[in-house]
């Protein structure tokens, strides 16, 4: 069972990933309207080194309650070459792969898209940059992306909360 065997010394530097993290964020692009969202994020792992990684989000109506599912991931976070260096696979039913490059410096992970893929019908996205950090002992990010002709910008950003 996840999180029931010791953590993997090659993950020490992402150890703070792991467990629920719960909180709420806003998604923006120029093609698309800006909106309030929740998001739960999961981070485990079963004694091997690399964490899981599974993402749900909530498109929110005005009042704040959840108006229809939106974007999920899931994939793999590994430890790199280096001690502190990061590669992350992420898979969306949208049609993408994104594999990412980074490092981690103590409670800051910087990410840059090594490979998007893409099927024949999902949207043309060409490059994203990830950045996650602890703030207050929150999971705060923010992701930039290029897509459909726009250069890499603003996409999304949340503030999560540890839970559990």
């Amino acid at each position: 069972m996840a999180g029931m065997s010791p953590l993997h010394e090659r993950l020490e530097h992402l150890s703070f990933l792991v467990g629920t993290w719960r909180g709420l964020g806003v998604v923006g692009y120029p093609t698309i309207e800006e909106q309030r969202y929740e998001q739960e994020v999961v981070f485990a792992h079963d004694g091997r080194p690399f964490l899981s990684y599974e993402s749900r989000a909530w498109i929110l109506d005005d009042d704040g309650n959840r108006a229809k599912p939106s974007a999920r991931e899931t994939g793999f976070w590994r430890p790199g070459k280096e001690p502190r260096d990061v590669e992350v696979m992420l898979a969306h039913p949208t049609g993408i792969v994104e594999v990412y490059v980074g490092e981690v410096v103590f409670h800051k992970i910087e990410l840059r898209s090594d490979v998007v893929a893409r099927t024949e019908t999902a949207k043309s996205v060409t490059a994203f940059h990830r950045l996650y950090g602890l703030v207050e002992g929150d999971l705060a990010y923010a992701i930039d992306m290029a897509a459909v002709d726009q250069p890499l910008q603003p996409h999304l950003s949340a503030r999560l909360r540890k839970v559990g």
